[in-house]
């Protein structure tokens, strides 16, 4: 594993900035996708805007907030602030930065800022997915030493080689990466099932139960049993 993929000379392409790039793009796809299907009053351009706008102020929050609660370090290394490549962004600095942002934003536009949540949330996760690929290649954001099979031993040079030396270690990143992606899913499936037993309503060639419309049904279902599932592995601790 390597942090950088592509080098000719001074110019660097790393993976944890491409996967920055992936997810923005990514963000602006699934928002233009949902802003045609929601019918949402914003525009191509402010649909950049804003994801560019939230992306941006999520660095920087990140960022900040991870060299306040490193101010030991950073403090007599002032140089490596700005060094984002080697690591070193908080995702609740980063959420809470985006999130002042995106209010900021929806409030200029006049748009409703509980439905453009609802609308972005799902791509905050996807992002996130991408920024914790970036991070195994980045050997960062790892775990503790480990005995177990799927443990790795990052490069010397890494965050994480340089901390425990060539042991095994949680790849923790990559538990996150499939979280992520888990959450990024169930949200999506709870968000389009709202919308289709909504809509349902409306159809003329609906598929019927008795008097029950079958696609409400399965709506309900996917959204109660998603939303169970959520609250349950959130809030659900088993007996010592």
């Amino acid at each position: 594993m390597d942090p950088v993929l592509i080098q000719i000379g001074p110019f660097v392409i790393r993976y944890y900035g491409l996967m920055y790039v992936l997810g923005t793009l990514a963000g602006i796809y699934l928002l233009r996708r949902e802003s045609r299907r929601l019918n949402l009053p914003l525009s191509e351009d402010s649909q950049v805007n804003l994801v560019l706008l939230v992306v941006f102020a999520g660095i920087l929050g990140g960022r900040i907030y991870y060299v306040i609660f490193n101010w030991d370090y950073y403090s007599r290394n002032p140089a490596e602030i700005p060094a984002l490549w080697h690591g070193g962004l908080a995702i609740h600095g980063g959420l809470m930065a985006g999130v002042l942002a995106g209010l900021w934003f929806v409030r200029k536009h006049g748009l409703a800022f509980l439905q453009m949540a609802d609308t972005c949330v799902p791509m905050v996760a996807l992002a996130q997915a991408f920024g914790r690929f970036g991070n195994f290649m980045n050997g960062d954001a790892h775990g503790v030493p480990t005995n177990l099979p799927w443990g790795i031993v990052f490069p010397p040079e890494s965050i994480a080689g340089r901390q425990f030396g060539p042991v095994r270690l949680h790849p923790t990143m990559l538990y996150e990466l499939v979280w992520d992606l888990a959450i990024f899913g169930v949200l999506c499936l709870i968000l389009y099932s709202v919308g289709r037993a909504v809509i349902e309503s409306f159809r003329a060639d609906s598929l019927m139960l008795g008097s029950w419309r079958v696609a409400q049904l399965v709506s309900a279902l996917v959204v109660i049993g998603s939303a169970g599932w959520l609250v349950g592995s959130r809030l659900w601790k088993p007996a010592p």
